[in-house]
């Protein structure tokens, strides 16, 4: 649902050169110094890339899902983490205070997301909770016109850096589901909140992650999402679907950039006299991996077109995780293959998204969540 493709054709031409010429450039520098450049974060945050999903009126662009996944199919042609930075404050770091929030929670935090001013995370993953979010232990216990957060939260995206974040914690320890859990906006300074170490990762150098840990972390009464108990599990399943999209439009702008650097070394390189490009199984891997990387890009904007007509899309967001995760860790491996030795040399390209796209099967529900969504979605729906 393209509201204006000429504006639209515009957006993606700057936010292509700008990946083309700003970011790929500092690939090297941003894994090497493990974040991103200070003058690229002004860059983006100049752009509006960090309320690219949030509503125009709450400063952002507004892009529909369609136009959102077109963008991110763009940002997915460098390292995931330029994206990262910036995603959360489009996804689950905004979306759950825009779809559940009070007025009041919208017009204070929102604008601040849209522009940058504040970098948001998300904090559902526990220890012992993962996949099974409904199981989180963090508990929050009113005091007055307080809650009192306790518990530990594991793998936050912007965790180091953050200056909001949106918490899962049970509010109802006599219920262990999820009508139990409520979804709190936490200000990065708040007493009680403190920030684990960094994690060390496989990839995606400049994404940081850790733990946070809560205290006996006093939070006002007011920055429950919506304003009421028991209503977080659902919100936080409400924005998932975006998401799921959002990841898998990336994943498909990944595999184009590794299709780009393959063919682009087939036909340099000589084997037997000819460019690498010339040998039959050199040609079924580039033409399985451009097939599959347009099977992907197909997936993703069939379901971003469906979600913005109103249509359920649970199941198909679903199905373009599922496959798109996959489909670009295929992706990676030929590109590996494809270069042969020099595939597993840090100072080609392949080599470190190889590492990267790896992480894109297990965030956001792993391969094997999607599977029981699809498949328990079919089921009802057939019932």
């Amino acid at each position: 649902m393209i509201r204006d493709p000429e504006l639209l054709n515009q957006l993606l031409d700057t936010i292509s050169r700008f990946v083309s010429e700003r970011l790929i450039p500092n690939e090297a520098r941003l894994a090497e110094e493990d974040a991103v450049p200070p003058e690229l974060l002004q860059e983006m945050q100049e752009m509006g890339l960090f309320g690219l999903s949030i509503p125009e009126e709450y400063g952002g662009l507004g892009l529909t899902m369609e136009e959102e996944a077109l963008v991110a199919m763009e940002i997915g042609r460098t390292s995931p983490a330029f994206r990262s930075i910036f995603g959360t404050n489009n996804g689950i770091g905004a979306q759950g205070i825009l779809i559940d929030g009070t007025p009041e929670q919208k017009a204070r935090y929102v604008p601040r997301l849209a522009t940058g001013e504040l970098l948001s995370a998300f904090c559902l993953t526990e220890p012992d909770a993962g996949s099974d979010a409904a199981s989180l232990r963090t508990t929050a216990v009113r005091d007055g016109d307080h809650y009192v957060l306790n518990g530990t939260k594991r793998f936050i995206t912007n965790g180091p850096e953050a200056d909001l974040f949106t918490v899962m914690a049970r509010t109802d320890p006599a219920n262990k589901g999820a009508g139990g859990i409520s979804a709190f906006i936490v200000e990065g300074d708040t007493p009680g909140l403190q920030r684990g170490p960094a994690d060390r990762k496989m990839g995606q150098k400049g994404a940081h992650t850790c733990d946070i840990i809560f205290d006996h972390c006093r939070v006002p009464a007011e920055n429950i999402i919506g304003g009421q108990e028991g209503q977080g599990f659902k919100t936080a399943m409400k924005v998932l679907d975006r998401g799921r999209l959002h990841i898998s439009a990336v994943c498909v702008g990944v595999a184009d950039r590794l299709v780009e650097e393959s063919l682009s070394y087939a036909m340099e390189r000589q084997q037997f006299g000819v460019p690498l490009s010339s040998h039959q199984l050199i040609q079924a891997m580039l033409a399985d991996s451009k097939t599959e990387a347009y099977a992907g890009r197909t997936m993703v904007l069939d379901a971003a077109r469906r979600k913005d007509a109103g249509e359920d899309v649970s199941t198909l967001a679903s199905c373009a995780k599922l496959f798109c995760a996959e489909m670009v860790g295929r992706v990676a491996d030929r590109a590996v293959q494809i270069h042969g030795g020099s595939g597993y040399m840090a100072e080609y390209a392949v080599e470190r998204f190889y590492r990267d796209v790896r992480l894109f099967r297990i965030y956001e529900g792993t391969t094997q969540i999607q599977q029981l969504v699809i498949a328990r979605n079919m089921v009802r729906e057939a019932s």
